[in-house]
């Protein structure tokens, strides 16, 4: 079965490969920031005006920002940027370049999932995928993660790792503090994080969230395994998309106050995941800690914590050596460690 636009039909690895061109070359022909007519979208397509009217429909469900203007034809909204494969690799940083295999799809069930099919050469090179939509991304606790036709970054990244899964506590921590120095350097500020994963903005009006990082580990726990690491990050959306999420959200272009590339972020992000998989890798996550517990968004505050059912509440006095989180309860000192923990604040200390 495959999921296309959200749909889920059964199709022939052929047809799946024609929809895949006739849906890429649409949009590479819109792609130029001009607008086409659907007769001449037809034409170049080799397909009806009715047909292009009926995929730009489809594209528009699922998020795609367009403009349509009668008597001129159909355009990109400004500022939408699509996934370009070349130009992501070719951004890599040397080391990177050298270590990863890219690929980018227009519409997958997720990109956790999809990237376990990218081919490797070399089992110690990193898979990545990257997707313009996904029907079905995952997030925490069983989530959802919505991400709007080209206006966010989800991308995965399948990372091999022999050390035994016991030796990536932090990881997420990690991966987080990496993503937010990216985005950083993008003209991003008064950027926090949130314990274990997510990449939150502070503003007058609070907390929004910016980027969220999910983990999925296979294999030998305590030898061979891959790590696959989901990072999405809200790029540019709509009003009406950032409305619609359960969560107080903000993206990329809200921050900054200007539109950002899509491609140059992820070209970054893959280039800076390999850097500190690596150090992770040589040093554990008490590299990172001081690092986090500086960017703790909720450090010295009081806080809710519902761990597996159980409440606590009690101040965030930072984490471990191993990532976990530390919270002074009336009882002392407790350590929390990833899996099915929330955190919500209460009030301030």
């Amino acid at each position: 079965m495959s999921s296309y636009f959200g749909i889920y039909i059964k199709l022939s690895p052929f047809a799946i490969r024609v929809i895949e061109i006739v849906m890429s070359n649409l949009l590479q022909l819109l792609s130029d920031g001009d607008f086409h007519s659907g007769v001449a979208l037809g034409r170049a397509l080799g397909i009806s005006r009715s047909a292009v009217w009926k995929k730009l429909k489809s594209l528009e469900a699922l998020g795609l920002q367009l403009d349509s203007v009668k008597g001129k034809g159909y355009r990109l909204h400004p500022g939408v940027e699509l996934l370009d494969q070349q130009q992501i690799v070719q951004d890599l940083e040397l080391q990177a370049g050298e270590s990863v295999v890219v690929n980018t799809c227009i519409e997958t069930i997720s990109t956790n999932d999809a990237v376990r099919e990218v081919e490797v050469n070399d089992s110690s090179v990193c898979a990545v995928c990257l997707a313009e939509f996904q029907s079905g991304g995952r997030g925490r606790r069983g989530r959802a993660w919505k991400n709007p036709f080209g206006s966010t970054i989800s991308l995965s990244v399948r990372w091999p790792y022999r050390a035994g899964m016991a030796s990536l506590e932090g990881l997420s921590l990690v991966v987080g503090l990496c993503v937010l120095e990216v985005l950083e350097a993008f003209g991003a500020s008064n950027l926090k994080l949130k314990w274990p994963n997510d990449v939150l903005w502070q503003s007058g009006g609070g907390l929004q969230k910016l980027s969220g990082i999910l983990l999925e580990i296979y294999g030998d726990p305590s030898g061979d395994c891959e790590v696959i690491i989901g990072i999405g990050v809200n790029v540019a959306l709509s009003a009406q998309h950032l409305s619609s999420i359960d969560q107080p959200a903000v993206d990329m272009q809200r921050v900054c106050g200007r539109l950002i590339s899509r491609n140059k972020i992820a070209s970054a992000m893959i280039s800076a995941l390999c850097k500190t998989l690596n150090e992770f890798e040589s040093s554990g996550f008490k590299r990172f800690q001081k690092a986090w517990e500086l960017r703790d968004a909720y450090a010295g505050k009081t806080v809710f914590m519902d761990a597996a059912g159980a409440a606590v509440s009690g101040i965030v006095c930072g984490v471990n050596e191993y990532g976990g989180l530390l919270l002074q309860t009336q009882s002392g000192v407790v350590v929390f460690n990833g899996g099915e923990v929330s955190l919500k604040v209460t009030d301030k200390k």
